[in-house]
């Protein structure tokens, strides 16, 4: 998954891109018209993604069909996560209020499904898709990468940021870009060994206090 915003571009990425991965997830649509019943969302994913070779989806491709997906997004609610995921969903569920990527209509219709097609023949590629890391025009990639644009694009308000600081770089400055004006506030949950007073989270810090964001940091938060 990758999960980008104007005040920080996070990428969480990919797999050994030398092992081939399963094929499309088998009944991938009646899957995803079980989870939303809209035939109008299905017709757009498909002729983005069947027709091309299993590298050859762009971001731009899946544009109609988020056209037709168009929902609210509620302020003072968003969640982004790094390197954290699984302990993302038990503390969304915890505290009950917060609005992640998984829980967009595209992040509840997609979520853990596996899709490519074929340019030779018509239909998804059910026998072997290849990994996310295959290249950045990966079907599946795309979609998510324009989904976490979307995500990031919306976001408003006071946010809160979920980071693993158990690795290098929790923050990576590489991937800061400018919070957006709309974000009054950011609220950084630091998990496991890295602290709010070093490492790159006191750079993380060091940023939003000189161009003037209201943060919060908490560290190791049982």
């Amino acid at each position: 998954l990758c999960v980008h915003f104007k005040g920080f571009i996070m990428l969480l990425l990919c797999l050994d891109q030398s092992v081939p991965q399963f094929g499309t997830t088998p009944n991938i649509k009646h899957i995803v018209v079980g989870r939303f019943d809209c035939e109008e969302i299905w017709r757009h994913f498909e002729e983005a993604v069947i027709h091309r070779s299993s590298c050859n989806v762009a971001a731009e491709d899946y544009h109609q069909m988020f056209d037709a997906m168009q929902q609210p997004w509620p302020c003072d609610r968003f969640l982004f996560w790094s390197k954290t995921r699984a302990l993302m969903h038990v503390y969304a569920a915890a505290v009950g209020h917060f609005w992640t990527l998984e829980d967009t209509l595209v992040g509840f219709m997609f979520n853990d499904l596996i899709w490519c097609g074929q340019d030779e023949e018509s239909g998804f590629n059910f026998s072997s898709c290849p990994e996310w890391s295959a290249g950045r025009n990966h079907p599946v990639y795309s979609l998510w990468r324009q989904a976490s644009q979307n995500f990031a694009e919306m976001a408003c308000g006071n946010i809160t940021v979920l980071l693993n600081g158990s690795i290098p770089n929790a923050f990576n400055r590489k991937r800061y870009k400018q919070p957006k004006e709309v974000i009054s506030s950011l609220n950084i949950l630091l998990l496991f060994d890295e602290s709010c007073s070093r490492g790159s989270i006191a750079d993380l810090i060091q940023i939003l206090q000189s161009r003037g964001f209201r943060w919060t940091c908490i560290d190791n938060d049982q």
